[in-house]
C-alpha cells in the first residue's frame, strides 16, 4: 500500500530522508525502542505539525542547536559532540541531558550528532513515549529530572489515541460491509499507528503503535518532568515553574496557552520566552500620568496574566520598564534611567537574583543562595510611583522589554548573536500632556 500524502513537501521530505542513506528507525527492528525515530518519519503524516515543531525551542533544545544553552553546557559539561563527557562538578552523566537531549540520555550517550534523534532534541517520541508521572521528587529524596520523572513507553502514546475498535468489532460480526465506514474515512487509511509497517516508494515507514493516553498527554504533567524545578548542584532553585503555577492555583493547564489549538490541531510551535507574539500577551501594562504643580505623578501599570511567574524559567531571564517624558519635538527631557534601570531605578528591574555566599551576584551553576526575587508573581499586580518634573513634557511613555539574559552575562556572552541578547519590546503605554 502507498501511504497517502497531505502535501507534496511531505512527500518530498520523507523521500529525501529516505533516499540519503538514513538508517531505518530502530523501532523497524525488532524488540528495539523506538526512541531513534527522526521527527521526519512522523512529518509523512504530521507535516503540518512538523513544520511548527521545527521551528519550536523544542527542536532546538540541544547545546548543538541553542546557543545560550550551548555555552552554558561548554562550561559545566564539555562538547556536545564528544562521547563520555562528564558534569564537571559533579564528575556524572550530564542530568542537563535529561530535558535537552532526552532520547541520548535514555542511551546514556553524550555524542548528540551521532544518531539524527539525538540532535533532534525534544523531538516527536521523546514527549510521545511518557507514559505516566511520578514527579521530580525521588523516593530517595533526590530530583529526579526530564525523563527520570516519567515512566517510558515502547508505544506512542497519544491524546486521544486511534479508537478503532468499535470498527474492528463491526467487522468481525454481521455487519455485510465488514465495518467500512464506522471509524470515519481516517480509520481506511493506511497508518503506522495501527501496528504494521506501511510501505511508501518501495520503503517501509516502521509501525509505531499508538495508544490513548489523555490523562499525561492533555494534563501539564506532560510538562513538569522538565518544566517544574531545577536545582543547582548547591541545591539553590533555578527553574522553578512548576512551583509558580501550583501557587497560583489555576486549573487551567499548560498546553491552553502553549499548545492552543488553530485549524483542528495542537500549536507544536509551543511558544514561549523566545516567542514575541507570546511575551506581547502576558502582562497588562499601562501609563498613567497627572499634573500636580510642578510635577506629573505617574503610575506605571503591571498585571501578570499567567500562572507563572514573569518572567519564568531560566533564573537569567527578566524585565525592565523604561518611562521617558519628552517635550513638544520629541527630544527626551526625562527618564528613569540612563540606559539599564537594574541600578538606577531598581524596581524598574524585574528578576530572579542568584548569590554566592558573600551576597554578591552568581551564574546558576555556581551560585550558593537564591537572592532577591522581583518579578511578577502569577496574576500579580503592581505599580510604580514617579514624580517627572511637568515643565516642558508634552508626552511620557513607557515601555516594557523582555531580556533572554542578565546585563552582565549578554556583556560575558559577546559572541551570542544579537536577536538573543537584544531587548524585545512587549509592551507600551503613552499619555500625552497639555503643555501649558
Amino acid at each position: 500500500m502507498k501511504l497517502r500524502q497531505r502535501g507534496v513537501r511531505a512527500l518530498i521530505s520523507v523521500a529525501a530522508w529516505l533516499t540519503a542513506g538514513a538508517i531505518l528507525p530502530a523501532a523497524a527492528m525488532a524488540g528495539e525502542s523506538i526512541h531513534h525515530v527522526s521527527s521526519e518519519v512522523c512529518a509523512s503524516c504530521h507535516n503540518d505539525i512538523f513544520k511548527q515543531w521545527k521551528q519550536s525551542m523544542h527542536a532546538n533544545s540541544t547545546a548543538l542547536k541553542d546557543p545560550i544553552h550551548g555555552t552554558f553546557y561548554q562550561q559545566v559539561a564539555g562538547s556536545p559532540t564528544e562521547e563520555g563527557v562528564l558534569h564537571k562538578a559533579s564528575g556524572k552523566y550530564p542530568v542537563c541531558l535529561q530535558c535537552h537531549a532526552p532520547n541520548a540520555a535514555k542511551d546514556n550517550t553524550t555524542k548528540l550528532d551521532a544518531h539524527v534523534a539525538y540532535s533532534e532534541g525534544v523531538n516527536c517520541v521523546a514527549c510521545h513515549t511518557l507514559k505516566s508521572y511520578k514527579g521530580i521528587q525521588g523516593e530517595d529524596g533526590k530530583m529526579r529530572l526530564g525523563l527520570k520523572a516519567y515512566e517510558i513507553a515502547d508505544t506512542i502514546q497519544g491524546p486521544q489515541g486511534v479508537n478503532d475498535g468499535l470498527s474492528k468489532l463491526a467487522a468481525a460480526g454481521d455487519d455485510l460491509f465488514g465495518g467500512a465506514g464506522v471509524g470515519g474515512a481516517d480509520s481506511q487509511k493506511p497508518n503506522p499507528h495501527l501496528g504494521e509497517p506501511v510501505e511508501f516508494e518501495g520503503k517501509e515507514i516502521p509501525a509505531l503503535p499508538m495508544e490513548s493516553n489523555p490523562r499525561l498527554m492533555k494534563t501539564s504533567d506532560s510538562c513538569m518532568g522538565c518544566h517544574d524545578q531545577r536545582d543547582n548542584p548547591q541545591g539553590v532553585p533555578l527553574c522553578q515553574t512548576g512551583n509558580e503555577y501550583r501557587d497560583s492555583d489555576s486549573q487551567v493547564n499548560c498546553q491552553s496557552c502553549h499548545m492552543p489549538i488553530a485549524n483542528g490541531i495542537a500549536d507544536h510551535s509551543m511558544g514561549g520566552g523566545h516567542d514575541p507574539a507570546m511575551l506581547k500577551r502576558a502582562v497588562l501594562f499601562d501609563v498613567d500620568s497627572v499634573a500636580d504643580g510642578d510635577t506629573l505623578k505617574t503610575t506605571v501599570y503591571l498585571r501578570n496574566q499567567l500562572p507563572h511567574s514573569m518572567p519564568t524559567g531560566a533564573p537569567f531571564r527578566n524585565i525592565y520598564v523604561k518611562l521617558t517624558a519628552y517635550d513638544e519635538g520629541g527630544n527626551a527631557i526625562w527618564q528613569n534611567a540612563e540606559g539599564h534601570p537594574s541600578k538606577d531605578d531598581p524596581q524598574a528591574y524585574l528578576s530572579y537574583a542568584l548569590t554566592d555566599d558573600e551576597g554578591m551576584p552568581a551564574p546558576p551553576p555556581t551560585a550558593t543562595k537564591p537572592g532577591d526575587d522581583t518579578r511578577l508573581k502569577p496574576h500579580e499586580e503592581r505599580t510604580l510611583e514617579y514624580a517627572i518634573p511637568a515643565e516642558g513634557v508634552a508626552l511620557v511613555r513607557g515601555e516594557l522589554y523582555y531580556n533572554l539574559l542578565w546585563p552582565g552575562l549578554v556583556k560575558k556572552f559577546s559572541h551570542l548573536p544579537t536577536e538573543l541578547t537584544d531587548p524585545v519590546l512587549v509592551a507600551e503605554a503613552e499619555r500625552a500632556i497639555a503643555v501649558e
